[in-house]
């Protein structure tokens, strides 16, 4: 029988493992190898393991892997995606793990593969027989660009548990929700013509002016409607992102294109914006003769809220000993809560190293998380119902 890998050997071969998503299909890779090194380890670990292929994408897959057995239970959850690395900005090897000053680099080690292997590591202290409820580790495909992996995991209804922890960088601090995302590209389609003659064509670039007010109009309303305390930018945000219309100063502008991105508060209905988004912009150019459009450029996030009172917001709060925020970044967490289970978004690493050249995490984060999630296991897994 082969050895099991040490923790830091389990952190280095999935750094080590390229797995980067990107909607740009030249940087977008497969994670089935990063997949297959999980499902080996827990395997060997007794774990029931079952691989998931994403939909159209065979290089690309979810892992669910169950210790024990029975209703309920604890999920532990992260995503194997990377985002892509700024080639040459980076002072250490974004695909070796690497320790210096106390750290770890490497693309990942924040955002978040690190966490994976951290909770194998925890949970590796029980064996199913020590469960009443199951204890149910996940990895999924695709968070950085599509969110396909969560959603494939939603349209499987898989897993079931009471509980998830999903370990995004937030310093250990729990986070009980999230803005929402939504972005939409809106455009115009007029008539070309001579710009020396402005009744030879109709200006879609004059048209967005419109298109701009209103969306800022819009704006305003949301953000003097909507209030949540909780959340440093305590309102929705709309950003007016990229532009681009017309190909020559000396021709009317046929068609323009606004790409925007909006951060919905919890209880903001991403259908409900995209629909009236669309009646207040059609009404503004109603008169002009310009033809309007808009296309999701993803399906969106879903804001994220679990009520202050579940009982894994209690145990985060008190074993970390900091109480459950808000944040603007969003996660895979709308949809565990879609599966039916209240979920708690906390991670050793810090969103200020995500995305970042030498990405790293703090080698003094490693222990307090590993002894944080064994005391949710024995809670919600060993011991469930007892009194912490």
């Amino acid at each position: 029988m082969h050895t099991a890998p040490s923790l830091l050997q389990m952190i280095d071969a999935l750094i080590a493992t390229p797995s980067i998503s990107s909607a740009n299909p030249q940087l977008d890779q497969g994670n089935r190898p990063v997949i297959d090194l999980l499902a080996g380890w827990l395997t060997d670990r007794g774990y029931q393991v079952e691989i998931m292929p994403v939909p159209g994408r065979p290089d690309k897959a979810n892992l669910i892997a169950t210790l024990g057995s029975g209703p309920g239970g604890l999920v532990l959850a992260g995503h194997t995606d990377t985002v892509p690395y700024d080639e040459g900005r980076w002072q250490h090897d974004p695909f070796r793990l690497s320790e210096a000053d106390g750290r770890l680099y490497g693309l990942g080690t924040s955002d978040m593969k690190a966490f994976l292997a951290i909770a194998i590591d925890a949970a590796s202290l029980y064996t199913a027989g020590q469960l009443r409820e199951p204890l149910i580790l996940v990895a999924t495909a695709d968070e950085e660009s599509s969110m396909d992996g969560a959603k494939a995991l939603v349209s499987a209804h898989r897993p079931q548990a009471r509980y998830a922890v999903i370990g995004e960088p937030t310093g250990m601090r729990p986070v009980r929700m999230h803005k929402g995302i939504l972005m939409e590209a809106i455009q115009l389609k007029g008539r070309s013509g001579h710009s020396s003659d402005p009744a030879l064509g109709n200006s879609a670039l004059e048209g967005m002016h419109k298109v701009i007010g209103e969306l800022l109009r819009w704006r305003g309303e949301l953000q003097a409607q909507h209030r949540n305390p909780l959340f440093a930018v305590p309102f929705p945000t709309l950003n007016l992102g990229h532009i681009h219309g017309g190909d020559n100063p000396n021709r009317i502008c046929p068609e323009c294109e606004l790409q925007i991105d909006l951060r919905p508060l919890p209880g903001m209905d991403l259908d409900a914006l995209r629909h009236t988004m669309q009646q207040r912009l059609q009404r503004v150019i109603q008169d002009t003769g310009l033809e309007l459009s808009c296309r999701p450029l993803f399906d969106g996030t879903p804001a994220m809220e679990t009520p202050a009172s579940s009982e894994i917001v209690l145990a985060t709060e008190q074993l970390t000993g900091y109480a459950a925020s808000a944040v603007a970044f969003g996660t895979e967490g709308p949809y565990f809560q879609a599966l039916g289970m209240n979920t708690v978004v906390m991670g050793p690493g810090d969103i200020e190293q995500a995305h970042q050249p030498d990405e790293y995490l703090s080698l003094a984060r490693i222990q307090p998380t590993i002894d944080v999630l064994r005391q949710l296991i024995q809670r919600f897994c060993v011991a469930p119902g007892e009194p912490p």
